[in-house]
């Protein structure tokens, strides 16, 4: 009993011991396994952030031509910008220009290619003239004129009648600039403008004094109808049918009075035209010395 109590024991030792040994191995498979495989890198959110974010193409497309759009733009602004400039350059030195050295000429123009002007410049330009102490000094001239012939006899006379003859006198002025020349020229985008022609022969220069009364330059710098101050001396007349006597009203009268305005249009281009010519030709012979 004393040896098969023993042989028992052995046996049972035996196999824990066997046991034992297999889980030993087991566990240091486990871990060569472990050990030969890559160890998976943690996830870095700074560096994610710092890396951008791949944009489809259509995506890159729309963002490209946004930014020719917007740099189109700037150039629009900057050439308009430049433009304004040389138009105020340009116009300072209209403002000082006159024939006789009383009438004004500030809408000639002494170059073939002047920069086209701003709404703004234009009405400027038109009130400047409308406003000009010779302006008001012709609408003296002209109702006084009027008075001795008798012309408008509704207005009557005294000094009421000729008051009243001299308001109408400049509101026609006034009307007539404002409109052929201010007005009408910025909703068709027309050039006020007298461009002198400064060369060729008397008679060609006059006819083309002639012609700028139904001829102008567009703001895109090519000759088209003058419909700015056609349109305008008609609207003035036709304006002047709400302040004249009842008795110088009327379609015909009208007509009469814009073309009137028109014919003294084109003698005023005349003397745009030539005015230079003779106060160069002036000035020479007066600084000719003398014998």
């Amino acid at each position: 009993m004393q040896h098969s109590i023993s042989f028992r024991s052995f046996a049972l030792i035996c196999a824990c011991l066997t046991l034992l040994s297999f889980s030993s191995e087991a566990r240091g498979q486990e871990a060569g396994t472990q050990s030969t495989e890559a160890p998976k890198p943690m996830p870095n959110p700074q560096k994610e952030a710092s890396q951008p974010a791949q944009q489809p193409p259509k995506k890159v497309e729309q963002q490209s031509a946004q930014e020719a759009e917007e740099l189109q733009k700037e150039q629009r602004k900057a050439q308009k910008e430049e433009q304004h400039e040389r138009a105020e350059e340009q116009l300072k030195t209209q403002e000082h220009q006159r024939v006789l050295g009383i009438i004004p000429a500030f809408n000639a123009l002494n170059t073939p290619n002047g920069v086209p002007l701003t709404p703004r410049q234009k009405f400027r330009l038109a009130f400047k003239t409308s406003t000009d102490p010779f302006t008001f000094a012709f609408a003296a001239v002209d109702a006084g004129v009027n008075q001795l012939q008798n012309d408008y006899s509704g207005y009557g006379q005294g000094m009421a009648g000729y008051s009243k003859r001299f308001a109408a006198s400049y509101v026609d002025t006034f009307n007539g600039t404002m409109l052929g020349n201010a007005l009408l020229p910025v909703l068709l985008h027309q050039d006020p403008r007298y461009y002198r022609k400064g060369t060729g022969s008397t008679k060609s220069r006059i006819l083309y004094a002639i012609m700028s009364t139904v001829r102008c330059k567009g703001d895109n710098g090519q000759w088209q109808p003058s419909y700015s101050n056609l349109m305008g001396n008609f609207a003035a007349g036709a304006i002047s049918n709400l302040y004249y006597p009842s008795g110088d009203r009327g379609v015909g009268l009208t007509v009469q009075r814009a073309l009137i305005v028109s014919a003294e249009g084109a003698i005023g281009a005349a003397f745009y035209e030539f005015w230079p010519d003779i106060a160069r030709k002036y000035s020479h012979r007066r600084s000719k010395p003398k014998n």
